[in-house]
């Protein structure tokens, strides 16, 4: 994998990466699920939550304050999170294609589904955004099967030429849906929130048994 430039990195290091680094959160990404819990009400006491693509662990700090001791909080990704975090946070280095939420017992049921996964990147923007697509796809299947009726999933997603038939796949889902620019993302950047509320029982899927890698 080639290196970034460096006028790449020097911007990420803007305002949100150095309140971040500041507040011990392990990514400026924190301030993006903040803004969108703050806008939806998606994050309470007790919530239970299903973080994709958890590394670095930041939105997993975020949800573990405010789901509390009595909440719960299963991070997936393919890279292990060394981020300090309390007892009700769980996290597992698995491939969220391989994945199933039947690995952690049948009757486990999650309030909401998080997902900020990305592809790596290769540099053709089609490319990117059709992998992106994918990832948010395999999301809302995760969800179908781990969510209960009523629960929620919110998932990144880089706008491309699939993104109508995601929406059209969340509104048959769920009772509502709605895309969502968060205000920390960079203003030439494709980059959507998709928020759905309240799964349909009937778009409910049995959680798949895990598929060896």
């Amino acid at each position: 994998m080639s290196r970034p430039k460096l006028s790449d990195r020097a911007s990420r290091h803007d305002a949100a990466y150095l309140r971040a680094k500041k507040e011990n959160y392990a990514a400026r990404a924190i301030y993006k699920l903040e803004e969108i819990d703050q806008r939806f009400h998606l994050l309470r006491p007790g919530v239970r939550v299903l973080d994709l693509g958890c590394w670095p662990g930041s939105w997993m700090q975020y949800a573990a304050k405010k789901v509390g001791d009595d909440g719960l909080v299963v991070g997936i990704d393919l890279r292990p999170v060394t981020v300090a975090l309390p007892p009700q946070v769980q996290h597992f280095v698995a491939d969220v294609w391989t994945w199933s939420p039947a690995l952690l017992g049948a009757d486990v049921r999650f309030d909401l589904v998080v997902s900020d996964m990305a592809p790596h990147t290769s540099g053709d923007k089609h490319t990117d955004q059709y992998k992106s697509e994918a990832l948010a796809e395999r999301a809302l299947e995760i969800a179908r099967q781990a969510l209960r009726p009523g629960g929620h999933l919110v998932a990144k997603v880089f706008q491309g030429g699939q993104f109508p038939e995601l929406i059209k796949q969340w509104r048959a889902a769920f009772q509502e849906t709605k895309p969502y620019h968060a205000k920390n993302t960079r203003t030439t950047s494709s980059e959507q929130y998709l928020v759905g509320r309240g799964l349909r029982a009937a778009a409910q899927l049995p959680a798949a048994p895990a598929t060896a890698t």
